[in-house]
């Protein structure tokens, strides 16, 4: 036997997903007895077949220009309910106080008077939109998807390092995983079992359809997109084929008398919800930017007379601001009146002349990163960087402190992933989609792991060439009875990697179903 799992092992210092000192932890036993049972060459294959099933299906993500294969890998990420459940109350948590946040800094800015954040820091936001001040959603959701970026520090303790409420993409290939690992894992699948993902784009239309204009009954829901050559647009395609609502550019729109419709060939019809995957600067050229070809003029008219819902709303990056992320916890703590359930990431706003100074003589320490970047552009990560870029970018924080966070440097925790047909430590990240329909919000069981490919990279953006993992939430009882069931006492914590027996297998299931163990 060659098994992939043979030579396995994490030197760095980062918390291992899978294997702690004493072996392999409760969530994945019953995985990797399933795996260890392979030879490399057919864990191998399997992985290839995944590879195979996303380039004939057209799952792809553009780099440099290039259309690739989304890199899937063969070994998922799990999670156990208990663990989930503290997920999904911390993600529910911080969409509720972003709304609140939103609905504010367009409105009255209570928050500017009770010195919660300075206002400079809100409207200095290069995504601060003035031109949507006053704008109220018909049900009062601006973030009808929201996707919470959230990491696994060394001690194993989740923590949020971004969020994305603007266009968070990504979705699509959580569903397409689940679709392609049952493929080529389905003995392994069968054994566990694991909440659903194919309900999100329901759970997206019933959110899109609760936000038409008042009045409403039947409303004309379409997803707006740049066109075939974004490099999302695979997302754009499968989510309005699920949602069975039309797929639309800007040019197939038309805005008259404060009004949206849709050319068809029957005439004009009415739209009323606009999902929109195009940018605010460039979804109405009467207000932003007057050479966009992307979007329509007079969707901010519309909006603001209240005949056209458009998700997410205009103006929401200003709460992806990483400078206002830094205020998440008082934000939090000021509109729910509660302690916020999921930790951040201690960072330094270098716009304040002593966070400054004291970054300035730890560059080469320090996590630097632009306020406003996203898929991972811009961002310096200064153990990994020459001097010449460490200078380069002390002289662009010296010119614009404000665009600029710095951060420790955090070890992102890791799980094995195939490369080169042996498994081998990579660190990973956690994207849940939260879906608010405004009476509720709903989190996607798991969501996006991305992985990041190079050895000891940290950076796992799609953008930057990471792939993905499949994330399975265990339901309570996370394994299916097998047939005979034995009793078993003196229960571990973990067991040794080539020690995954039935009866090892036994016992982790009835912890788990004691709710006594936690990864």
């Amino acid at each position: 036997m060659n098994p992939p799992f043979r030579d396995y092992s994490n030197a760095a210092k980062a918390f291992d997903e899978v294997v702690g000192a004493e072996g392999v932890r409760v969530a994945y036993s019953s995985v990797m007895r399933q795996l260890v049972k392979m030879e490399r060459e057919e864990v191998r294959s399997r992985a290839d077949f995944l590879k195979t099933t996303y380039v004939d299906q057209g799952v792809t993500f553009d780099i440099g220009g290039e259309e690739r294969p989304f890199p899937l890998d063969i070994m998922p990420r799990v999670l156990q309910a208990q663990e989930w459940a503290e997920l999904e109350d911390g993600v529910s948590q911080r969409v509720r106080a972003i709304e609140a946040f939103l609905a504010d800094v367009y409105s009255e800015g209570r928050l500017f008077r009770d010195g919660v954040i300075p206002r400079r820091v809100v409207v200095s936001s290069p995504h601060f939109h003035r031109v949507v001040a006053g704008i109220n959603p018909s049900n009062g959701v601006r973030c009808h998807v929201a996707g919470i970026d959230l990491i696994r520090d060394e001690v194993g303790r989740f923590r949020v390092l971004e969020d994305n409420v603007r266009v968070p993409s990504g979705v699509s290939y959580v569903i397409t995983n689940r679709r392609a690992m049952a493929s080529a894992l389905p003995e392994v699948i069968s054994r566990h079992r694991i909440h659903p993902v194919e309900g999100y784009p329901l759970k997206l239309l019933e959110a899109l359809r609760a936000a038409a204009p008042s009045g409403v009954r039947e409303p004309n829901v379409v997803v707006l997109t740049p066109g075939v050559y974004n490099s999302a647009y695979f997302e754009h395609a499968l989510l309005a084929r699920m949602m069975g609502v039309e797929l639309v550019e800007g040019r197939d729109l038309v805005c008259h008398n404060g009004r949206v419709s849709i050319r068809t060939t029957q005439g004009l019809r009415p739209v009323h919800v606009i999902y929109r995957r195009v940018d605010d600067e460039f979804l109405d050229p009467a207000q932003f930017r007057a050479d966009s070809l992307l979007g329509s003029a007079g969707l901010v008219t519309a909006a603001r007379r209240g005949n056209v819902t458009i998700a997410n709303a205009i103006g929401n990056g200003v709460a992806d601001d990483k400078l206002v992320y830094t205020y998440s916890n008082d934000i939090i703590r000021y509109y729910l009146g509660e302690e916020p359930i999921l930790p951040t990431v201690d960072s330094w706003r270098l716009e304040d002349p002593s966070h400054r100074e004291e970054v300035m003589d730890r560059l080469h320490e320090l996590v630097v990163k632009p306020v406003d970047g996203s898929g991972g552009k811009g961002i310096v990560i200064g153990p990994a960087a020459s001097q010449r870029e460490l200078d380069k970018l002390r002289a662009k924080v010296l010119a614009d402190p404000r665009g600029w966070i710095a951060q420790p440097v955090i070890q992102l925790s890791t799980v094995p992933t195939m490369i080169n047909g042996q498994m081998v430590p990579r660190h990973v990240d956690l994207r849940p989609f939260a879906v608010n329909s405004g009476s509720s919000v709903y989190v996607l069981p798991g969501g996006l792991t991305r992985v990041a490919l190079p050895e000891g990279e940290l950076i796992v953006n799609s953008s930057q060439g990471g792939g993905s993992k499949d994330t399975w939430v265990l339901a309570k009882e996370g394994l299916r009875r097998p047939k005979r069931r034995r009793r078993v006492s003196g229960l571990p914590m973990s067991v040794p990697l080539a020690d995954l027996g039935e009866e090892h297998l036994q016992v982790q299931h009835s912890q788990q179903q004691q709710g006594g163990v936690h990864a």
